[in-house]
């Protein structure tokens, strides 16, 4: 017999439970275990039914749903709250998250919208209760790395490939590129690539999948480095799930020592798979207001998610750009150290993509490329063994033969 989702409802409208109650009797797959009016009676009754899904109402007399959330997700973590609510603004959202929601849904909602949340989040849950059983032996295996950023245009791409060939090159390691931006992904053409396939054609073939079957889909940049590249158009992202991304990653780690992953500026269920997955995530800022103001929320919110410092690294890219700010009063701001810089260097960077080879290639003299290599030695850890290379000629002979040979 299939294991029952034990469903809990917490709303102060007495119709609104009644309506989710005769739903869910329609569905074989969910049990209801517990009911309550408030907050406060929620939290109560949630620590001595441990239901795997609560569905919880934001406005509630009281305790509302975002108190009774925070109190919930540490002493019932192994319980995922979903939070119903008429606003749908993104203040509302963020808050949610920040105090431990799995998921958000706003009312009105429909039965399938409803059913559709409570069995993603059933799933996302016990996959992470999955993981947490089988680390034993993740020593052994390859780490993960996520460029993450709450905003485009910040530099992401160009920090995730350049970081990718600098790992290879640096320690002689095989690294993966995974260009997690499914819908406006740009890390093929920032490594001049043409793809045959992209992870919109692996899910096909996600039920078979392996490190062998996982490299018929890889692009090949050199001998240490292939990509798995975004969907060609933006409508095949939907065909990606969360649950396809975490099977990857899974066999990413077992086929690289490294694993780069670009990702696109949003908190959706594929990309906290992405970021649950991973051993390091390099948040990467600008000196501008709109921009610390977005990375300051976005810290809040992984703080949420239990994500220390050790995996949360913030780095500021354009460092030396003069934006009238103190970096040490956007640190205090964000409460965070930047663990590394990147200065601007806009000449070499645009040159760098246009051409579709990394500037720690083409230019591996310059303080840009430096910055990178420190970052690949800061996120290698002490896994770090610097490979000595000999140095081709620095004459327009040896460079061509650096790029071309």
């Amino acid at each position: 017999m299939a294991e029952k989702i034990k469903v809990f409802i917490a709303d102060d409208i007495a119709a609104t439970r009644e309506n989710i109650c005769k739903l869910m009797e329609f569905d074989p797959d969910l049990v209801l275990i517990g009911q309550a009016e408030s907050g406060s009676e929620a939290v109560e009754k949630v620590k001595k039914l441990q239901p795997d899904i609560i569905l919880m109402d934001i406005n509630m007399p009281g305790m509302d749903g975002i108190a009774a959330t925070e109190k919930i997700a540490a002493e019932a973590p192994d319980s995922a709250i979903i939070i119903m609510s008429v606003q749908g603004e993104q203040e509302y959202l963020r808050r949610a998250m920040v105090a431990g929601a799995k998921n958000y849904l706003v009312k009105p909602f429909s039965g399938d919208e409803l059913l559709q949340a409570i069995k993603q989040s059933f799933s996302n849950e016990k996959k992470r209760r999955n993981v947490v059983k089988l680390e034993p032996k993740r020593e052994e295996q390859g780490k993960i790395i996520t460029v993450f950023s709450t905003k485009g245009g910040i530099g992401k791409t160009t920090i995730s490939t350049n970081l990718a060939v600098a790992l290879a090159a640096k320690t002689g390691s095989n690294v993966g590129i995974v260009d997690a931006d499914l819908q406006f992904g740009d890390v093929a053409l920032f490594l001049n690539l043409i793809p045959r396939a992209t992870i919109a054609d692996l899910v096909r073939d996600i039920e078979h999948l392996d490190t062998n079957v996982l490299d018929g889909y890889l692009a090949q940049f050199n001998n240490n480095v292939k990509l798995l590249p975004a969907p060609l158009r933006p409508e095949q992202a939907e065909t990606v799930t969360s649950s396809h991304l975490s099977a990857i990653l899974k066999t990413m780690r077992s086929s690289f020592k490294y694993t780069v992953i670009d990702t696109a500026p949003t908190f959706s269920d594929s990309m906290l798979a992405i970021l649950d997955a991973s051993d390091i995530i390099l948040v990467v800022a600008a000196l501008d207001l709109p921009t610390i103001k977005n990375v300051k929320l976005c810290l809040e919110i992984m703080e949420s998610l239990k994500y220390g410092e050790d995996k949360v690294k913030v780095v500021l890219n354009r460092a030396n750009t003069d934006a009238g700010m103190e970096i040490s009063e956007v640190e205090e701001s964000l409460r965070y150290k930047f663990s590394a810089t990147v200065p601007s260097d806009g000449k070499v960077v645009v040159a760098s993509v246009n051409r579709g080879v990394p500037f720690v290639v083409s230019h591996p003299e310059t303080p840009v490329a430096h910055s990178i290599v420190n970052l690949a030695r800061l996120v290698a850890g002490s896994e770090w063994q610097e490979q000595i290379e000999e140095q081709p000629a620095l004459g327009v002979v040896g460079r061509f033969k650096r790029l071309f040979g």
